[in-house]
């Protein structure tokens, strides 16, 4: 077997890769920005290497990775695990579990941590069509993890970039929370479906407005853009409405700094029943507290939307009536996010958590996002 080193070129959809002691580790935002705001949950959501991929060349039919993955774990919920996802020449062929590496063990009742050490995993496909090919190795979207060596039984090269960039920021649905596998999360689907390379900044937990998320936004290359804002501001109670709307006017304001023409699409919350009509912030329930599916549930008090206190779909109105104040954009589009996921959706494809769609529900998002941004007239067409 040939053993390649792991080298920046191989790398889609990253900031930046940095040395470890045991390999490289992929991150989705820079280190200035790591330095910056160091929030537990922002580093932890970054690390995990939602909607990065190697993409190399090679005739090879064995590709072997080498990973130490780490995990983020609920004592007495059983989470599935990671995994990494094989495409060659656009078709995806494989899906292997992750084993092994850490876990960051939390007892929702405590609040406490514990950290377990484990050994490496690697993940091998086997079988793989002979000639040459383009290969995609997807990473795992909702685990961290450090890649030690690449081995193939062929030469492999990287490829340089030269695809359209669509450049996407989002929540925890955005990362892929609930999706099964890397190339099902919404926003992969989505740009399979389009036929784009895809840099995904969806955080969960993290997609609050953030100044130095903008700053990224505006300083990356990008064909298409898109911002799904409003979720996280509500379930972690962050914000008023009077705060809320000139935050947005500026995240916009700074990444038209950088792409004062590019295509930009702004989407509201999907239908999500807890917070529709009850403010944040979002808790656990505590009566699915040691089961095998713990959910989420609202806290806050209905009446105080009359205070300024934000629901969805305070949310979605503010969004509409943001975008058409700034009509003179001709460049920028609102999109509705329950037309990608609405009440009659959840009825049929319910949140299995109330809070994050099923893998059928992250198909079904991708495939309509796909449908309405790369139609013929859509906002991401070539034109």
């Amino acid at each position: 077997m040939i053993t390649t080193p792991l080298t920046a070129p191989f790398f889609r959809g990253v900031a930046e890769v940095e040395k470890t002691a045991r390999g490289v580790r992929p991150h989705r935002l820079p280190a200035w920005v790591r330095a910056q705001f160091p929030d537990p949950q922002l580093l932890m959501t970054e690390a995990q290497p939602s909607g990065v991929r190697l993409v190399m060349t090679t005739a090879a039919r064995t590709v072997e990775l080498v990973t130490h993955p780490t995990r983020v774990a609920y004592r007495g919920t059983n989470r599935p695990r990671g995994s990494i996802d094989l495409v060659a020449d656009g078709r995806l062929l494989a899906s292997e579990s992750l084993a092994g590496g850490d876990l960051i063990e939390v007892d929702l009742r405590t609040g406490r941590t514990e950290v377990r050490t484990g050994s490496a995993h690697t993940v091998a496909f086997r079988g793989l069509p002979a000639g040459e090919k383009l290969v995609e190795v997807w990473l795992p979207h909702n685990e961290s993890v450090e890649l030690a060596e690449l081995r193939t039984d062929e030469p492999v090269r990287p490829v340089e970039a030269g695809g359209r960039v669509w450049l996407h920021h989002g929540s925890s649905i955005s990362h892929g929370s609930n999706a099964a596998a890397p190339t099902g999360i919404w926003p992969v689907v989505a740009a399979r479906g389009g036929g784009v390379e895809l840099r995904n900044l969806g955080f969960g937990g993290s997609a609050l407005v953030d100044q130095f998320t903008a700053r990224v936004i505006r300083d990356s290359p990008a064909d298409f853009l898109s911002v799904k804002l409003g979720i996280n501001v509500v379930n972690l109670d962050a914000m008023r409405l009077r705060a809320f709307v000139p935050a947005v006017h500026g995240f916009l304001d700074t990444i038209r700094d950088g792409h004062p023409d590019t295509p930009l699409v702004l989407i509201s919350p999907i239908f999500c029943g807890i917070h529709e009509d009850t403010p944040g912030p979002g808790a656990f329930d505590p009566s699915t507290l040691g089961t095998d599916q713990v959910t989420f549930t609202a806290t806050g008090d209905s009446a105080e939307q009359r205070r300024g206190r934000l629901t969805l779909r305070i949310i979605r109105d503010a969004l509409a009536d943001l975008a058409e104040r700034r009509a003179g954009d001709a460049h920028l589009h609102y999109l509705d996010g329950t037309t990608l996921y609405d009440e009659k959706d959840a009825a049929g494809l319910p949140l299995p958590d109330a809070l994050h769609p099923g893998p059928a529900a992250h198909q079904l998002i991708g495939e309509r996002f796909a449908e309405y941004a790369f139609a013929p007239e859509g906002p991401f067409a070539v034109r």
